[in-house]
């Protein structure tokens, strides 16, 4: 049984920056979300405000406000911004501690963990609730080396990178492995970062505060203890983008994964780096030949994210991408997975000798 959480993203929800909470909107199979709080967007409907469709997750002007209204208090307190700043502000960390003194466990994203803040912490103990930093690595002690063992593993492994940040990587990776499951297939999500951990993934860690001797035998390590569910098809989330300066996480991944497909998520509209204004966004042509000189492996769909868009302006760049590229492409929100599922189908032939009705289901 899920328990209940509401999750604090004011002045970020639907946004580049609420990624965390957006995504535990759209799917959270660890906490039941019972509330958002936006003041910017208070009294939407979460769901509707998000993808256009109700899913009766209420947007509150603020925390008090939120458990005045709700029949009871959240079992937990979800930090849901992913700011670039990694620092929370006086305002927010004295939202933090109402929240713990009101009986809420708190969970918290950011690199900032609050198991460290001696106020927080005296807060905690005096109101018996716990903090949860979902960032925080393990101990070294504990932490794995690569070894070279994901070079054994036999079945397809599928990364979901991206040209940029926040461009829904990990909602297409989530999308996809529903996709597959529904056609019988024995398919595991891999995170890498921690709004997964948060929507209950099952396998993976916050690649981005680990240090680089650690970051690739995470990888690894996470896809080796899948393997021990005997998976037919493991799909990995990316973070940021290869070709990104600011960031490494996405070579560690590559590295640790192994993949042998990509797919590449993608926001034709977007002309700057997320959160870096003066950094133009890459072509998908070299982002393509980076990721596949990198790897080694093929970019083998295209995948886009609607930002800006409309539903024709989404089917007129679907059909330019597939002339152009010659490669399938969907927006998995607005349509679904269905070009992806065919694709690897196709790649790897070894899903149908798995599940015969893969292939039955497209006669």
């Amino acid at each position: 049984m899920k328990t209940s959480a509401i999750v604090y993203c004011e002045n970020e929800f639907g946004k580049l920056d609420g990624k965390v909470a957006n995504g535990l909107v759209r799917h959270s199979g660890k906490y039941k979300i019972v509330g958002i709080i936006d003041s910017t967007k208070s009294g939407l409907d979460a769901g509707e405000y998000l993808d256009g469709i109700k899913n009766e997750i209420p947007i509150f002007q603020n925390f008090n406000k939120a458990i005045e209204i709700l029949d009871s208090v959240p079992e937990y307190f979800i930090y849901g911004i992913a700011p670039i700043a990694p620092l929370l502000n006086n305002k927010e960390k004295k939202i933090i501690y109402t929240a713990i003194k009101s009986g809420m466990h708190i969970v918290n994203g950011l690199p900032e963990f609050l198991s460290d803040d001696a106020v927080c912490m005296e807060l905690a103990n005096k109101y018996n609730i716990s903090i949860f930093d979902v960032r925080k690595p393990p101990s070294k002690e504990n932490l794995h080396h690569f070894t070279g063992k994901i070079r054994d593993v036999q079945i397809p492994i599928v990364k979901i990178s991206g040209t940029d940040c926040a461009v829904g990587k990990r909602t297409t990776a989530l999308k996809l492995v529903e996709a597959l499951k529904n056609k019988g297939l024995n398919a595991i999500f891999v995170t890498t970062g921690q709004t997964g951990i948060l929507q209950g993934s099952k396998y993976g860690i916050a690649i981005d505060v680990l240090s680089s001797g650690f970051a690739t035998g995470e990888v690894e390590n996470a896809i080796l203890e899948a393997m021990k569910e005997q998976p037919d098809i493991i799909v990995v989330e990316g973070q940021g983008a290869l070709s990104h300066p600011a960031f490494t996480s996405s070579s560690a991944i590559l590295r640790g994964a192994m993949p042998k497909a990509i797919v590449l998520q993608h926001p034709p509209k977007r002309r700057t780096r997320c959160d870096f204004p003066d950094i133009l966004m890459p072509t998908l042509e070299s982002e393509i030949k980076m990721l596949e000189t990198f790897s080694g492996s093929k970019v083998i769909a295209i995948t886009i994210n609607h930002e800006d868009m409309n539903d024709e302006e989404v089917e007129d760049i679907t059909k330019a991408y597939e002339e152009k590229y010659q490669l399938p492409v969907t927006d998995v929100l607005k349509n679904d997975c269905g070009k992806l599922v065919e694709k690897l189908q196709e790649i790897f032939p070894d899903l149908i000798r798995v599940n015969p009705l893969l292939c039955q289901s497209q006669e």
